[in-house]
């Protein structure tokens, strides 16, 4: 006798800010003997291997902004073949559920099954709700937020509200017990440093700058771990090695993010929704400077939540110089106990069970249906 699955269709676009949450859902959905399916864009080639979906699906894409008209239009059109697809492959699913983590390759899949008449959910990552999300909303049955607080949900949006927290990563969670390290006289001081596909390059200019400017016995406890984009990796590697220090790994990128975050002493980065719950789950202090110019001011608003209960320091990038990062640090060598206090206070806002918590409305939700 064969026993009846119900099958959820997760969607989300091909970057880790949306697919890492969406990844953490799908394996509390399969831990419960749930049936995934991933709808996605094309930069799904990097991470099709690793999503814990029997099935992926593509869907064309594109984000309709900028000031040209034509490629505005252009992008109008590719969301409507996208639509157009995404309605075939819910035909032939049939889900019992579609959820969004944001962004534009979510639209066609989410408003396909929205039409359809199948159930669905919205996850927002960020403290400011994004425009694919704000646009989906009213069709939605329930919006799940990352934060306690969201801003910008359209008014006209009737769905339920419930807190969830972020998903946190597998690998998050494997080291989200690591106790804070030693700020003992004359300890090493592990320092971590890294931007986002979109961020590196201001930290590559500002952090060896601040580094170079710090007292000596300081310079000489730091081992750094940056980031930095492949055009920079260069130039950030020789600025530290003229100086002199040893314990500097530089990177495009590290595969074990998680860890590296647990053996900091301090975090500078990007506030992206995925890294202020990780800095979180795991409870390490930080100096967040979000990406200017966003026209939703989403990751000020995430590093908000950190700052304001004495977990990170949030600087704007325009005030993220290299004499203000140098004087930070002396502050922070100088007074390690200020660490400590950011570290226990970083903690309390850690949601480490939001994958169970998302995973439990799913089913609630599927089920009033």
């Amino acid at each position: 006798m064969t026993v009846f699955q119900p099958l959820v269709l997760v969607c989300a676009g091909g970057t880790g800010g949306h697919l890492f949450p969406a990844e953490s859902l799908a394996h509390a959905l399969k831990a419960r003997g749930i049936r995934v399916a991933l709808a996605t864009d094309a930069r799904v080639d990097a991470i099709s291997g690793e999503f814990p979906a029997e099935e992926i699906v593509t869907i064309p894409s594109a984000t309709p902004s900028g000031r040209s008209i034509l490629k505005r239009a252009g992008a109008i059109g590719q969301l409507g073949r996208g639509f157009g697809r995404a309605a075939r492959e819910i035909r032939r699913l049939n889900p019992a559920l579609a959820i969004g983590f944001g962004g534009y390759p979510t639209v066609p899949p989410v408003l396909a099954a929205q039409m359809m008449r199948v159930p669905t959910i919205l996850h927002e990552q960020n403290a400011v709700m994004g425009r694919a999300n704000g646009f989906l909303a009213r069709g939605a049955r329930v919006i799940a937020t990352g934060f306690a607080e969201v801003r910008g949900v359209p008014a006209k949006a009737t769905a339920r509200r419930v807190h969830t927290g972020n998903p946190i990563r597998p690998a998050v969670l494997a080291v989200a017990d690591t106790p804070y390290p030693s700020t003992e006289p004359g300890a090493p001081f592990h320092l971590l440093v890294f931007g986002g596909s979109q961020g590196a390059r201001v930290m590559s200019d500002v952090v060896p700058s601040a580094i170079e400017s710090l007292p000596a016995d300081f310079r000489a406890r730091l081992h750094i771990v940056q980031q930095a984009r492949p055009e920079d990796l260069t130039a950030v590697q020789n600025r530290y090695l003229a100086m002199g220090l040893a314990g500097i790994e530089a990177a495009p990128f590290f595969k074990d993010l998680p860890g590296r975050m647990a053996r900091s002493h301090l975090v500078v980065a990007r506030s992206g929704a995925s890294t202020v719950s990780e800095l979180a789950a795991i409870g390490r202090p930080s100096i967040l400077v979000p990406l200017p110019g966003a026209l939703d001011q989403d990751q000020a608003a995430n590093a908000a939540t950190l700052a304001t209960i004495g977990a990170a320091l949030n600087l704007p990038q325009s005030a993220f110089t290299p004499d203000r990062l140098t004087a930070e640090l002396v502050d922070y060598f100088e007074a390690p106990e200020k660490l400590t206090a950011a570290a226990k206070a970083a903690k309390t806002a850690g949601i480490l069970d939001a994958a169970e918590r998302l995973a439990a409305l799913v089913v609630e939700t599927a089920a009033r249906t």
